[in-house]
């Protein structure tokens, strides 16, 4: 069972994660922000593309639901960290963190 203390070591040790309050939750960014965690620390909103999204709940369905509005559309994810192991909660973090890295200019 992962926890709120969990997700931020974790984060913290993503190269170039800084962390942020964002309104009522801690954000963890890179060039951009890729999770949030709640303030009760039990649920985080992960930042996927909408095919991991949809990978994520299928797969891990008692743990993760697509945020209830246009930012769930968009891959916003939220998960319930008490039904996520460790290495789970390290690799939506990673998949998300992959996303927020700044991008190269095109050429």
């Amino acid at each position: 069972m992962a926890t709120g203390e969990d997700l931020r070591r974790i984060a913290l040790s993503l190269e170039g994660t800084i962390e942020a309050p964002h309104f009522d939750r801690m954000a963890f960014r890179v060039a951009r922000i890729y999770v949030t965690l709640a303030a009760d620390g039990r649920t985080a909103n992960f930042n996927f593309t909408p095919d991991e999204q949809q990978f994520k709940c299928m797969m891990l369905a008692d743990a993760f639901s697509p945020v209830p509005n246009a930012w769930g559309r968009q891959g916003w994810t939220t998960a319930d960290l008490s039904q996520l192991g460790e290495e789970d909660l390290e690799n939506a973090l990673c998949m998300a963190w992959a996303h927020a890295q700044r991008r190269k200019p095109a050429r």
